[in-house]
């Protein structure tokens, strides 16, 4: 199942971000696609600040993972993007996957995708021809995830730019 919708901007994508964070729970996998400076860390962001975090969030380009700590567990954060093979950070990706205590967001996935589970939200930012700061965000979900959208999607609706 696919959902689509537009941020007008970088606010708008921590909010959804936020919405999110607000009705997942671990354990829950996200793998977020898109170009560098796409809206990834902005949506995540949000997703900690929704789980109840106050902890400054930054992209783990060069650190390739950051954990934040939230009332509901944890966020494992990936980003392989420097990245031309995973080796051993794919085991420690399958040890996140396996916490039931952790959200575990991907970045670059395509070196670990043998590793990602089936049921995780898939989520693409891309931009639009209007608007440089403007994204069409695709949000690719299985049966799992499908109560958790209905209640952001009402959210959203709620707060749509």
């Amino acid at each position: 199942m696919i959902w689509q919708i537009v941020s007008t901007g970088p606010e708008d994508t921590e909010k959804l971000g936020a919405l999110f964070g607000r009705h997942l729970k671990p354990p829950a996998t996200l793998e977020l696609r898109a170009d560098l400076g796409g809206g990834k860390t902005t949506f995540v962001r949000g997703l900690v600040s929704g789980l109840g975090s106050e902890q400054i969030v930054s992209s783990p380009t060069f650190t390739i993972s950051r954990i934040y700590k939230t009332p509901a567990g944890e966020v494992h954060h990936y980003d392989f993007y420097r990245l031309a093979d995973a080796g051993v950070l794919a085991d420690q990706l399958s040890e996140s996957l396996e916490n039931e205590k952790a959200l575990t967001v991907v970045e670059w996935s395509d070196i670990v995708k043998e590793v990602l589970p089936d049921q995780r939200l898939s989520i693409e930012f891309a931009p639009t021809a209007s608007d440089p700061d403007e994204r069409q965000i695709n949000i690719k979900y299985t049966d799992t995830f499908e109560e958790a959208i209905k209640v952001v999607q009402t959210d959203w609706q709620e707060i749509e730019p």
